[in-house]
Order: structure tokens, then C-alpha cells, then sequence
């Protein structure tokens, strides 16, 4: 009876952890749709912030409406779910962003912004080809310079702004980091990125040769 009793709760608990993990895919497949939609309609990413109300809102779509930076963040989730202690990895991703806002504020020159995020990127898609072979160091590095120049692409439109606008940019920038990166991470512990005997490897191979390419685009409009 203890163990019909157990095996139904492992069940229940199996399931809901599966159907916590769909909510979490279904989010990010929206966002993905989003962020394209937004490009097949020419959404204008260059937009000017009057206040912190404006500031705030911006701040939370500019990440998902560029589907360059937003698959940037989506790898960075999926690739921290490797290491038990991943999440730090994310998070120097968004404090990385946050400083190069800063720095773009502060009128800093950082040069070469779009081929930075379009290397980052096709960098991410490798690293997703090969998870196991991942270390963490080489990763969080990446993920910080990635940050960095998102963030400093994302402040063209509040240079000029007031700091309580800046200020609520930051924080909805931030909010959405978090969320999608954090998620992504989910996607990727559910998947058993961090575990070689359950990984999926056509699936994160998928993942990454469709970042590459993404990737590949964008350098070669930026060099244009």
C-alpha cells in the first residue's frame, strides 16, 4: 500500500512538474513569436521615452521585440541549466546588460555593438551543440560581454531621458532579463541539460543550429 502510494505521488509530482515546464516553453514560444512579428511588421525599435511610465514599458518589450537579443537570453537560460549554480550566470548576464546601459548613458563609446550581439549569439548556438563540453567560467564570460553590449544597444533610446525614466527603464529591462532567462533555465533542468543520461541531444542540437543561423543573419546585415 506505502509504495502504490508513493508511486502515484512520484506520478503527480512528475506531472506537475511536467505541465509547470509547458507554461514555461508556451512563454518563451510567444515571446520568440512576438519578437518576430514585430520584425515582419517593421515595429520601430529607434523610439523616444518622455516619461517613466514609457520608460518602464520600453523597458520591458526592448528585449523580446529584437530577436537577436532575445534569443541571446533564451541560450543564456538554457545554457546555466548545465551547472547546478547556474543561475549566477544569468544573473551576471543581467547585471552585465544594466552596466551597458550605464556605460551608453554615461556616453561611453562601445564599439561594434550589432556584430558583438551577432557573435554572441552564433557563439551561444555552438555552445548549445555541445552542452557537455561547457565550462563555466568560458560561459559566464560570454554571457557578460554578450550583456553588456545588449545593454548598451538597448539605452539608444534613453540617453537623453530624465534618471527617474532611466530608473524605471533599468528596472522593467531587468524584469524581463530575469524572467526569460529564468525560465529558459527551467526548460533546460527539465530537459536534463545537466544530466548526460536524459539529455535530448537532437533537441538542444536543434536549438543551437537555429541560434547559429539567427546569428549568421544578423552579422551579415551588420556588415552590410
Amino acid at each position: 500500500m506505502f509504495k502504490t502510494k508513493f508511486s502515484e505521488s512520484r506520478t503527480w509530482g512528475e506531472l506537475k512538474t511536467s505541465k509547470f515546464m509547458d507554461r514555461h516553453v508556451g512563454a518563451i514560444a510567444a515571446l520568440i513569436l512576438i519578437s518576430l512579428l514585430s520584425s515582419l511588421s517593421g515595429t520601430p525599435f529607434d523610439h523616444t521615452i518622455s516619461n517613466a511610465w514609457e520608460a518602464f514599458v520600453w523597458g520591458l518589450a526592448d528585449p523580446v521585440i529584437s530577436l537577436n537579443c532575445l534569443v541571446g537570453i533564451v541560450a543564456i537560460g538554457l545554457l546555466s541549466s548545465v551547472f547546478v549554480r547556474g543561475a549566477a550566470i544569468a544573473g551576471c548576464f543581467v547585471f552585465a546588460t544594466v552596466l551597458g546601459i550605464v556605460i551608453h548613458i554615461f556616453q561611453l563609446d562601445l564599439p561594434g555593438t550589432e556584430i558583438a550581439i551577432a557573435i554572441s549569439t552564433i557563439v551561444f548556438g555552438t555552445m548549445l551543440m555541445m552542452p557537455n563540453q561547457l565550462n563555466f567560467l568560458v560561459l559566464a564570460l560570454v554571457g557578460i560581454s554578450a550583456g553588456l553590449f545588449q545593454g548598451y544597444a538597448n539605452a539608444e533610446s534613453i540617453v537623453s531621458a530624465g534618471t527617474i525614466s532611466v530608473v524605471a527603464y533599468i528596472l522593467g529591462i531587468a524584469l524581463t532579463l530575469f524572467a526569460v532567462a529564468m525560465s529558459a533555465r527551467e526548460i533546460g533542468v527539465g530537459m536534463g541539460m545537466g544530466e548526460i543520461n536524459r539529455i535530448l541531444p537532437w533537441k538542444i542540437s536543434l536549438a543551437g543550429f537555429a541560434l547559429c543561423a539567427i546569428g549568421i543573419v544578423f552579422l551579415s546585415n551588420s556588415l552590410i
